[in-house]
């Protein structure tokens, strides 16, 4: 099995929507995606999201499946810390959360990480728990049991399909954290997505499987349709 992990296009975040740019990139997206279909389709229930991953249910003709767990407003409530000034930004955001995050005892922690007392009173563990939870529930239905405690999956009914996912960043860090059996801490602090970049887990085997991370927020699409590559709209490389 393939996952495709997408992350919404370029965004309005008030109102809930992408700009004219992120409908590029959607349509972009659609394209490539379309080359060698899809089997199913799922969107967070944000507007912004389902946009992305309209133009590629058209051309790949199939239905869109709203989970809304997978909603940034949710993660938002779990993963974003408070500022001095007023106001919250998530965690990873945030320079004082992220030296928590590195601090050497809370990564010796492990997957318990939250559970450090520099944490107290935060919603961090709650965020981990629900997004492992319905992650599980999720790739049940695909044919895949998490073993938490191998770092693995079971194949209970291995496949060959090809699924798409288009949500956020912020929720993304949780999911894909989640899904790869690394420490949030550690996996927020590292990496980034870009505007309708696309990841590729791939699930390989009859058994026993560890997801294999084949492209991390690729974005190719948007080279390929002569589109502006400014990455998330900060920087040209």
């Amino acid at each position: 099995m393939l996952l495709f992990y997408i992350r919404h296009g370029d965004p309005i975040y008030d109102p809930d929507s992408l700009t004219p740019l992120g409908r590029r990139q959607a349509e972009a997206l659609a394209k490539r995606l379309a080359r060698y279909g899809l089997d199913e389709i799922y969107a967070s229930s944000s507007k912004r999201a389902i946009e992305t991953a309209q133009p590629t249910s058209e051309l790949v003709k199939k239905e869109i499946k709203v989970l809304d767990w997978c909603n940034e407003g949710h993660a938002w409530q779990e993963f974003a810390v408070p500022l001095p000034e007023g106001g919250e930004i998530w965690g990873y955001q945030n320079a004082d959360c992220r030296e928590k995050f590195l601090l050497p005892e809370v990564t010796a922690l492990g997957e318990k990480w939250h559970e450090h007392k520099a944490f107290e009173g935060a919603n961090f563990g709650n965020g981990v728990r629900r997004i492992a939870r319905e992650t599980d529930a999720l790739f049940e239905t695909l044919g895949y049991r998490h073993d938490r405690e191998y770092k693995s999956f079971r194949a209970v009914a291995p496949n060959e399909k090809r699924i798409a996912l288009f949500a956020h960043e912020g929720f993304g860090m949780a999911f894909l954290s989640s899904l790869l059996d690394i420490p949030y801490s550690l996996f927020c602090t590292r990496v980034q997505l870009c505007h309708s970049g696309m990841t590729v887990i791939r699930f390989n085997g009859k058994d026993r499987v560890t997801p294999e991370l084949l492209q991390f927020s690729g974005d190719s699409h948007v080279y390929a349709e002569g589109l502006p590559t400014k990455y998330n709209g900060e920087i040209y490389f």
